[in-house]
């Protein structure tokens, strides 16, 4: 049994089978409540979850686990993963929980973790966590007298708090009269809260995919869908689409033309924006190895610096954290702007490019047209054994064959996956087809070197 439960965005995986069953949720439960507990006085912890149907079970044993270890449970229901960071440190609670695989189908679940100031958090406590779930024996629990027991609460005002902080992202002098956007919320947790939001600041609002059943999160829609927002806002004529993930901490966004833009063209004009205005501290911007190269010479061309970090926005948060940047994202569309939130936030994303297309008043179109993105290809391999790339010979040689037909105008990134038996091969540069074919000779060599 592994020694870490947590991937690079918590612990994931699918319903009912290990690790997403009913008891390793109860010991985690224990776990982070024996953990939090420790470091205030107020033994208290917010659980929220999107749409999925297994969110009454893993609901239901994560609040046992944290009421058996002393924690009070506040039990919020379906709201966006942003939302959760925000009431962690607006209820003063030791820590937040989300219950959530994001852009996973439903046949899938997860739990991530906040602590008491919004931020996910960082390996060495996850690796505690993982530690007392995996090693603790059944008598080994530090379990309080009857009378410290925790209580669990349901909160029905959480999802108005939230509409409240995201909406005062928004300048007062501005409104979205006017504007008519099409809303794709992924049947995930934003179906209520985000078209509240836009509703309430002006906006005509045609939401799509806002009727969860359990079943059919981020089923053809969503962030990873765009298609479908794509179309409605040729269909209706829009000034632009919105298109959330399950879990609501990332946004793909869509523009009166129907062209799709990922988190790296977002990153792109609101970092000119924040240069321009004199907001973006030592013109730093913060993305993973994942963002596009053309993304790192938009940022070098205007005397600025693309900081890189590894996969999961976690990782982003931390950099710009310890970098004191302000700017921050990944290509999958999270956006951190940290000066704002402590997490990614696809409603507060769509607020900032809104509020650059009302005050420079032109369509987006026009607007982000900055950056043309090199071709990339990302390729997954399955693969028998995770050895470092860097002990095969075979596919270092490949690589460095790769990169020398690049010619400096294009990256190569090889990374196994967190959570599957997947080696993923990224290649990109400014020739399609040379990209194509390079893609294709690494992964048949990782292919038949770890397959």
């Amino acid at each position: 049994m592994s020694k870490r439960l947590f991937g690079t965005d918590g612990l994931r995986g699918r319903v009912n089978t290990y690790p997403m069953t009913p008891d390793i949720t109860l010991r985690l439960g224990l776990a982070a409540g024996t953990y939090f507990k420790n470091k205030s006085r107020r033994h208290r912890v917010v659980i929220g979850k999107d749409t999925r149907l297994s969110g009454y079970l893993f609901e239901s044993a994560l609040t046992s686990g944290l009421c058996a270890a002393g924690m009070d449970v506040f039990l919020v229901g379906p709201l966006p993963t942003p939302a959760i960071s925000f009431l962690s440190r607006n209820m003063r609670a030791d820590a937040g929980v989300v219950i959530s695989a994001s852009h996973n189908p439903y046949s899938d679940n997860g739990i991530k973790f906040f602590d008491a100031e919004g931020n996910k958090l960082p390996d060495e406590i996850e690796d505690i966590i993982s530690e007392m779930v995996l090693e603790t024996e059944a008598n080994g629990w530090d379990y309080p007298s009857p009378d410290r027991v925790g209580k669990a609460h349901r909160i029905d005002d959480a999802s108005g708090r939230y509409v409240v902080a995201v909406k005062n992202t928004f300048p007062q002098s501005l409104t979205l009269d006017g504007l008519k956007i099409a809303l794709d919320c992924a049947n995930g947790a934003t179906y209520k809260v985000a078209p509240l939001v836009f509703e309430e600041l002006g906006a005509e609002v045609h939401k799509f995919a806002c009727a969860p059943d359990g079943k059919n999160i981020n089923d053809n829609c969503g962030s990873t869908y765009p298609e479908l927002i794509a179309g409605k806002v040729r269909e209706l004529g829009a000034d632009i689409g919105i298109a959330l993930d399950g879990d609501g901490d990332r946004v793909i966004l869509v523009d009166e033309t129907g062209r799709v833009l990922d988190g790296d063209q977002i990153m792109a004009l609101c970092a000119l924006d924040m240069m321009e205005r004199g907001e973006l501290p030592g013109n730093m911007l913060v993305a993973t190895v994942m963002s596009n190269m053309a993304l790192e010479l938009f940022m070098q061309e205007r005397g600025g610096t693309l900081l890189r970090t590894k996969v999961g926005d976690r990782y982003v948060a931390e950099t710009m954290r310890n970098r004191g940047a302000s700017l921050g994202g990944e290509q999958s569309g999270h956006i951190i702007f940290n000066e704002l939130a402590s997490s990614g936030d696809g409603i507060l994303a769509s607020l900032q490019m809104l509020r650059i297309m009302v005050t420079k008043g032109k369509p987006l179109s026009e607007l982000a047209n900055l950056l043309t993105p090199f071709p990339q290809v990302l390729m997954n391999v399955r693969v028998e054994h995770k050895k470092p790339f860097e002990q095969a010979p075979v596919i270092q040689e490949a690589v460095k064959s790769a990169e020398e037909k690049l010619k400096g105008r294009g990256r190569v990134l090889l990374r196994y996956s967190g959570t599957e038996s997947l080696a993923r091969v990224m290649v990109e540069g400014e020739d399609e087809e040379l990209v194509s074919f390079l893609a294709q000779n690494i992964s048949e060599t990782v292919r038949n070197t770890l397959g």
